[in-house]
């Protein structure tokens, strides 16, 4: 193997390695190597690995891998990225991206240098207010797969003492989002496969949000699926009319619109920042 070229990016914090297989032909991407690259201490450090492929049918074939080397789900930071990233290897045309990813098409456009636009396809298997075990309580949750399955938890519905129920958390960074987040992620409710855990706190019509990501095994600084989840709960639970806006764990604005029509969510976007960072090369001595 030749040196591998990789390019890093992040959407709203959520930091990927872009492996682009027209200029890294011979390299073969296996789950031992995503975790090696996404190490933070060893490796170049990541919430997941992207390679982008040529497709005749598409601009081109987004594969998606999580840190710990997992595949099958969709990242939607990860496809703003991707959209990005084509554009900088010369794939788009006026900024337009179709493009597939785990077997879908989707589609997405590039507003302006660092804002990216991603369509989503509908999401699936939404269910409202149900009960979870969790952090010793019964606590009160909501679900939907955006094209990865999301567990949406309002941190007023987590009580820090079980036995007072006005003992519900305010402030979402006082939330111990890892205890919580790992618990309700293994829940029997979710295997084999597990689920993506969101916190959130409405203020002012913005929905703040801190994720628990499956895959990763942590928080990340940001979650476009769980954004997306968060909105199309909070427009049925709250009241929230598209376009919703989110703040992220790292700071960052995203932004989810969608129409309805006969209970049913169309024309699903999620806009935000995705930035390149910076573009190198790791040597083969690195895998062994």
């Amino acid at each position: 193997m030749e040196k591998l070229l990789f390019t890093k990016m992040h959407g709203a914090g959520n930091d990927f390695i872009f492996i682009d297989l027209k200029i890294n032909p011979n390299f073969e991407i296996t789950s031992d190597r995503v975790v090696k690259l996404c190490d933070r201490r060893n490796g170049i450090g990541a919430d997941g690995v992207i390679a982008i492929e040529d497709d005749t049918d598409f601009d081109f074939k987004m594969i998606y891998y999580n840190a710990d080397g997992s595949t099958g789900s969709l990242c939607a930071n990860g496809a703003r990225c991707s959209i990005k990233f084509a554009e900088i290897t010369s794939r788009l045309k006026n900024g337009k991206a179709k493009f597939s990813a785990n077997g879908f098409n989707y589609s997405g456009k590039v507003l302006d240098e660092e804002l990216i636009k991603f369509n989503l396809n509908p999401p699936k298997k939404i269910k409202y207010n149900f009960k979870i075990k969790a952090f010793n309580q019964m606590i009160n949750a909501n679900y939907v797969d955006t094209g990865s399955p999301h567990v949406v938890v309002k941190i007023s519905d987590i009580l820090k003492n079980p036995n007072d129920v006005n003992s519900g958390y305010t402030s979402i960074l006082e939330v111990p989002l890892f205890l919580i987040g790992k618990e309700i992620r293994n829940n029997n409710d979710f295997k084999p496969d597990g689920t993506n855990v969101n916190f959130i706190n409405i203020v002012d019509e913005i929905i703040y949000i801190r994720t628990y990501e499956r895959g990763v095994e942590d928080e990340t600084m940001a979650c476009g699926t769980g954004s997306v989840a968060a909105a199309v709960i909070c427009y049925v639970t709250d009241n929230l009319k598209p376009p919703i806006k989110l703040k992220t764990f790292g700071g960052d604005l995203l932004l989810v619109n969608f129409e309805v029509d006969n209970n049913k969510v169309n024309n699903l976007s999620l806009t935000g920042p995705a930035k390149f960072v910076f573009a190198g090369s790791v040597d083969e001595k690195f895998f062994l």
